[in-house]
């Protein structure tokens, strides 16, 4: 229970409830939501795209959040840090763009403008790892809440106690159903859309620079090949010298021209021994 092999959801975590904190500390949360006719229409606001995902405005948006983070860690230890940063980027870059589009396009004004309003938080970018996480890690157990009170069933009969069967894997599940419906219906567009880009990254359906970019290595810590190439050099050579440094250890002295490999004298080696200790 720990972030062990997975940094990238530690800064996650910390960003978020740092974020998330500041905002109310400093009283700038109204920077960090979205109203189309408010912020797009009305004064020309197109950069709260980019910062409506930094930080949620409530305690229990933060707390679902940085649980739901933790929880959904493993999908960047099956992956590993590089892969799973540049999911988290380009996910974001997405889900940045799309809600705003389809809230702005579509829903307003199929509703007559009383669908304007996009809260802040990456409940988007939650639900993109949420699809990796559905499709990679298996269940472990399952349990069933019973409907009615009833006596434990014995050994040899079944249990036909009415309930509902639940997996290991359903906390995280209503965790994050809970984010989307906090401020529905505009954390429930998210939501979706949200789902929808980590399924089609999934199944290969973004386009191939997409899916498979990758950020840096030094972004999470990894080293350059070009430098690994030159520790490899020197590796190289290290066991080089070792290999010769144990030829002389052994005796074997390499064939002088015009005479035969051969063997020193033991009295050869002590003596050359001795020299060379002084």
């Amino acid at each position: 229970m720990s972030f062990t092999d997975a940094p990238v959801t530690k800064a996650l975590v910390l960003g978020l409830a740092g974020f998330s904190v500041a905002a109310s500390i400093f009283d700038i949360k109204h920077y960090f939501y979205i109203s189309i006719g408010t912020h797009f229409l009305r004064y020309g606001q197109v950069w709260r795209i980019f910062t409506y995902q930094l930080c949620y405005t409530n305690s229990s948006e933060v707390l679902f959040g940085v649980m739901s983070l933790y929880h959904m860690r493993m999908v960047e230890r099956f992956w590993g840090s590089r892969k799973y940063a540049s999911f988290i980027l380009i996910a974001g870059l997405i889900t940045a763009v799309l809600p705003p589009f389809f809230l702005s396009v579509f829903l307003r004004p199929l509703s007559f403008g009383a669908l304007d309003y996009i809260p802040a938080g990456p409940t988007p970018i939650l639900f993109a790892i949420l699809a990796q996480y559905h499709a990679m890690i298996p269940q472990i157990y399952k349990y069933k809440v019973a409907l009615s009170a009833s006596s434990p069933p014995s050994s040899n009969a079944s249990d036909d106690t009415s309930g509902f069967i639940f997996s290991d894997k359903s906390t995280r599940y209503l965790m994050a159903l809970q984010l989307a419906l906090f401020q529905w219906p505009g954390s429930l567009l998210g939501a979706v859309v949200g789902w929808v880009v980590g399924y089609l990254w999934r199944n290969d359906l973004l386009p191939t620079a997409v899916s498979r970019w990758r950020v840096p290595g030094w972004v999470v810590g990894l080293r350059s090949q070009k430098r690994n190439d030159r520790f490899d050099g020197i590796r190289r050579r290290l066991e080089d010298e070792g290999a010769s440094s144990a030829g002389v250890a052994t005796g074997a002295q390499p064939a002088v021209e015009g005479e035969g490999s051969r063997r020193r004298p033991l009295g050869q080696q002590l003596i050359d021994e001795v020299r060379g200790a002084f």
